[in-house]
């Protein structure tokens, strides 16, 4: 089999399109290559659904913990304080049991024992708490002469909130916000190594790098391939998230825009 053969056999198999078995004996580098990249596309999902609407909760939780009515307050503290507090691992194993055992009672949980939705809801949450502590500390820090501006405009309630308020506190998370969007990806390799199955071995980047390290018994083939798709997908994330924080800094002086840099979290 050649390797166009292979790339056209195994590059869609992580979502059910193409050969239905995998490789048992004499593996080559591209079926690694192919099958590795072609779960990468369950990580690119999980990554950005939970981004995009995690994104909104997480400015809702940080309003919360920032506002003065203990009733909104106290439930946004005990969100962030519980996701953040509990490792996503044993979020993801918890999830599952609990979808598990609700779905007998209602038919409503059952696709949310499935990696595609299950998996999702709890990267959505987790990302949320974590991005809503970051938004909350940009909300502190956001200078009072801009807000004292705001006042002098006139400017009250949602209208100051979506001109001033809203925008600074992006601008001043959106460096440290990078950085938890490049984990959010990384952390995507736990799903099928929690409670979620991988449905007719339909997993995701690790979940094949797994497999060939365990048919082969050499990991230094499989996983840093694996790396590597991860390294150009973070090169990816900083190119966009870059070029978003250009365009939030783009009113200020060359001088004054807050450049991204990169942070890596060894322990999360």
């Amino acid at each position: 089999m050649s390797c166009w053969e292979t790339i056209a056999d195994y590059a869609l198999r992580s979502v059910g399109i193409g050969e239905r078995l995998l490789p048992r004996d004499n593996f080559t580098l591209c079926q690694q290559f192919t099958l590795i990249g072609s779960g990468l596309i369950w990580n690119v999902y999980f990554a950005v659904i939970a981004l995009a609407s995690g994104f909104f909760l997480a400015t809702a939780v940080a309003l919360g913990k920032a506002s003065r009515i203990r009733a909104i307050r106290k439930p946004s503290e005990w969100f962030i304080f519980l996701f953040r507090g509990s490792p996503l691992f044993i979020q993801f194993f918890f999830a599952y049991f609990l979808f598990l055992s609700l779905k007998p009672v209602a038919p409503v949980f059952d696709p949310f024992t499935s990696a595609w939705a299950g998996a999702t809801i709890v990267l959505f949450l987790n990302t949320a708490a974590y991005s809503g502590e970051i938004f909350y500390g940009a909300l502190r820090t956001i200078p009072k002469g801009e807000l004292e501006a705001a006042d002098a405009y006139g400017l009250s309630g949602w209208s100051r909130f979506r001109r001033i308020v809203w925008p600074t506190m992006l601008r001043l998370a959106w460096p440290a916000y990078t950085n938890e969007a490049i984990f959010l990806f990384h952390a995507t390799t736990l799903v099928y190594f929690s409670g979620f199955p991988a449905w007719q071995q339909r997993g995701d980047a690790l979940y094949y790098a797994n497999y060939f390290a365990d048919k082969t018994f050499n990991p230094f083939v499989p996983y840093p391939i694996l790396a590597g798709y991860f390294i150009l997908l973070t090169l990816v994330i900083i190119a966009l998230f870059g070029a978003i924080n250009a365009r939030l800094n783009r009113h200020l002086p060359q001088e004054a825009r807050r450049g991204l840099r990169l942070r890596l979290n060894v322990i999360r």
